[in-house]
């Protein structure tokens, strides 16, 4: 199968999930036996923060801007399946080419689903509207659940599904660096995040100036009072993740407000630190108790005190939680799994839509 996406980025993961997400997946749907062709957009905020390349990468080219575009019309049309990926920069003209262009099946990949849907229900079309909706043939969402119902009967969707993120196995493992934290945070700041990183990490760091944290992500603003025992990085690259993981007794997961009201919507920090086994203290939300099994695999907090009490518990229950969410990712959450899914995927509506047939994959 031949495959284009057109993401917002592949090459940076500075301030941004996506090029985590997008490395996992198209790596492991290319360990298929599949080509894919990644386009992004030469911005100069990822082109100043760019991660080192991968061998395992898909093939990777730039375009300058949206007129440039038209110089990949070719491997557009001729190409099996075109996936458009949210916040690409032009996200609705380059949807009306691709779907004017394509010749395979067109699919839209939203790795910030309920972010979309509060924005078109603002009447904010930054990079998708009601009517590309209904012109892809997919709509690959990060959020699953009733979300999905809605992307097609309120927004005319002709095939929702949930691709969740996922992790690369063999990038996130246990290792034994020592531990330096007893409990970390990784992830680029938010408005709607910070008054849960504030009552979940930094005022259980207040109470307990004994124990160690810390807070690794860009755009905090400079006027946050850190305590003395958080330590802050700007940016922590996906190289060191794993590292970062097993460095830490715990690790903090925390959604975003649109993500929870919509539920559903595991972040990608969720499956990179459980196949590390490191343990997971995160907020609740509706879906969450599908994906890991609360109080065996994860633990959901509210408070300063129910952190505080798993922090000073006996390093066991740490342990047993971790090797059990471990279990469920290789279950369940590798990029393989996402892989076989998005080919299904593409592989059912290619022959329901009677588009030219999708390679002579056995499934």
């Amino acid at each position: 199968m031949r495959l284009v996406v057109l993401g917002l980025s592949l090459s940076s993961s500075w301030g941004n999930g996506h090029a985590t997400t997008f490395r996992a997946l198209l790596k492991a749907f290319q360990a298929r036996g599949h080509e894919v062709l990644f386009l992004e957009r030469d911005t100069p905020w990822y082109a100043a923060h760019r991660d080192p390349v991968d061998p395992a990468w898909p093939r990777l080219e730039f375009y300058p801007d949206l007129s440039s575009l038209d110089r990949w019309r070719p491997e557009i049309a001729a190409a099996d399946a075109v996936i458009v990926g949210s916040y690409v920069p032009d996200g609705v003209e380059v949807g009306r080419r691709v779907q004017q262009w394509a010749g395979g099946v067109t699919a839209f990949y939203d790795i910030d689903t309920p972010v979309t849907l509060a924005k078109l229900e603002r009447g904010d079309f930054e990079y998708l509207t009601p009517e590309l909706i209904r012109g892809y043939d997919l709509y690959f969402s990060f959020t699953g659940g009733p979300t999905l119902e809605r992307l097609e009967k309120q927004y005319g969707s002709p095939g929702a599904r949930a691709l969740y993120c996922s992790v690369d196995p063999e990038l996130y493992q246990p290792g034994e660096p020592g531990i330096r934290w007893d409990l970390s945070y990784l992830g680029t700041y938010s408005p709607d995040r910070q008054p849960t990183l504030e009552g979940l990490l930094l005022e259980p760091a207040r109470r307990a100036p004994e124990l160690r944290f810390v807070v690794a992500g860009a755009q905090y603003p400079k006027d946050i009072r850190w305590p003395a025992n958080v330590e802050r990085f700007e940016h922590v690259g996906p190289h060191d993740h794993a590292l970062f993981y097993n460095s830490s007794r715990w690790t903090l997961n925390v959604t975003r407000a649109d993500m929870i009201a919509a539920g559903w919507s595991p972040s990608v920090r969720l499956f990179e630190a459980a196949a590390t086994r490191t343990p997971v203290l995160s907020d609740r939300w509706p879906g969450l108790d599908q994906l890991f099994r609360p109080g065996a695999e994860i633990i959901t907090a509210e408070t300063p005190d129910e952190v505080l009490l798993r922090l000073r518990a006996p390093d066991e229950e740490g342990e047993r939680i971790g090797a059990a969410a471990r279990e469920r990712v290789l279950a369940e959450h590798t990029s393989a799994h996402r892989a076989a899914q998005l080919e299904r995927n593409l592989l059912e509506t290619g022959d329901s839509a009677s588009k030219k047939k999708l390679g002579s994959v056995h499934l």
